[in-house]
């Protein structure tokens, strides 16, 4: 009896199959289990996995084979890296800014009549301070809850800034307390010319316009109830080039106009003609005074000082008299036409004529401006006289 081993074609992890021979023709397979399987058969790969190659296999061999043979170098340990110091940001101290106050740009808006379009910038060029304007708003101010008409100009004086004498430009600020606009006409007068022109404000561009405090900027203008209104002028500079000489000069000869009828007015009084007499080489310039002067011997004395010619004497005389006609013509029809006003206006009118007041502001002295406390006068023009009071 022969003895022989066979391998099932099964997978079998627990078993084995073994065969005896009993006689040449006759075989007996005997199926025996085992503890510990000898050969087992590849499991079916899941869905998904690859196959391993032989390539990829041989250097997975090659190192374990290596690793059993050739003791691996112990890496040396890296000495600890030094930290690198945070270098602290110096903390800048934190900036400041005043709040802006609410009527701080109110003497800015106000259009200096009368001021000569060059010197606008040389107006700004210091730091004013009208902090006396805006406290006159205040309770307690001469402003506070009043209907107030706000003009500016400028009144070129010597003053001291910083050691040194120099002529300045001063901004001021006049404040009329009324109920009504006090006038909506500009007076055009200078020396150069011959004679004054009343004219209406919008002419030159001219007009009163609310003034809108920093707090209210974000409401509806037609929402706000002003009480204060600026003379303002929206004559671009930029289009100045395009004006004609003669025009562009009455803006530096512009004056706010007022008419008040219960006070006579100085054309009224005065006697003096000024005289602008074409005569050549050059014209004579002169003021005659019908009350005081004698024609004759003010003529004479033009003669004797070569500022008139002996051939020019008698149209000289003639202009004289001609331009004294007008002026008492003049005068004459002011007075009937005061008269007439007067007659004319109502009750409350007359009131609110009487109750009007002026007030004068200049800047209050400050580091950053020339001190004008010893320059301040109370004299606003020709139209309007003097301020009640100066601040």
């Amino acid at each position: 009896m022969r003895f022989k081993k066979r391998v099932s074609p099964f997978e079998s992890g627990s078993s084995a199959l073994y065969s005896f021979t009993l006689q040449p023709t006759q075989t007996l397979f005997l199926l025996v289990p085992c503890l510990a399987p000898r050969h087992r058969f590849p499991t079916a790969m899941r869905k998904g996995t690859k196959r391993k190659t032989k390539q990829e296999q041989q250097p997975k061999h090659d190192a374990e084979n290596n690793s059993t043979t050739e003791p691996q170098p112990q890496p040396q340990p890296q000495p600890p890296r030094a930290k690198r110091a945070k270098t602290s940001k110096p903390q800048s101290e934190p900036e400041y800014f005043e709040d802006k106050r609410n009527l701080e740009d109110l003497w800015k808006e106000t259009f200096p009549v009368g001021t000569e379009w060059d010197q606008l910038d040389s107006v700004y060029q210091f730091k004013w301070d009208f902090s006396n304007l805006e406290n006159a708003f205040e309770e307690g101010g001469v402003l506070y809850e009043k209907k107030v008409y706000l003009f500016g100009c400028t009144e070129p004086q010597l003053v001291m800034f910083k050691g040194e004498s120099k002529v300045v430009c001063i901004p001021v600020v006049v404040a009329v307390v009324s109920p009504f606009p006090p006038s909506d006409k500009i007076g055009i007068n200078s020396v150069q010319r011959e004679s004054e022109e009343i004219i209406p404000m919008k002419q030159m561009k001219m007009d009163w316009v609310p003034y809108i405090p920093l707090v209210d900027r974000d409401s509806q203008v037609d929402r706000l109830k002003s009480q204060i209104f600026i003379l303002s002028c929206t004559q671009r500079r930029s289009a100045l080039k395009h004006l004609k000489l003669d025009r562009l000069k009455k803006y530096e000869y512009c004056l706010p106009y007022f008419y008040q009828p219960f006070k006579e007015d100085e054309i009224e009084q005065s006697t003096e003609v000024p005289i602008i007499f074409p005569a050549e080489p050059k014209p004579v310039f002169c003021e005659f005074d019908w009350e005081l002067d004698e024609l004759e011997e003010f003529t004479d004395k033009l003669i004797e000082e070569e500022e008139l010619s002996e051939d020019q004497k008698d149209a000289f005389k003639e202009f004289v008299k001609e331009k004294v006609r007008e002026a008492k013509k003049a005068n004459r029809e002011a007075r009937e036409a005061r008269k007439k006003a007067i007659e004319e206006m109502s009750e409350e009118t007359k009131a609110a004529f009487e109750s009007m007041r002026f007030y004068k502001f200049y800047p209050v002295q400050s580091p950053d401006a020339p001190d004008v406390s010893n320059v301040k006068s109370p004299f606003i023009n020709r139209y309007y006289g003097k301020a009640h009071e100066v601040l």
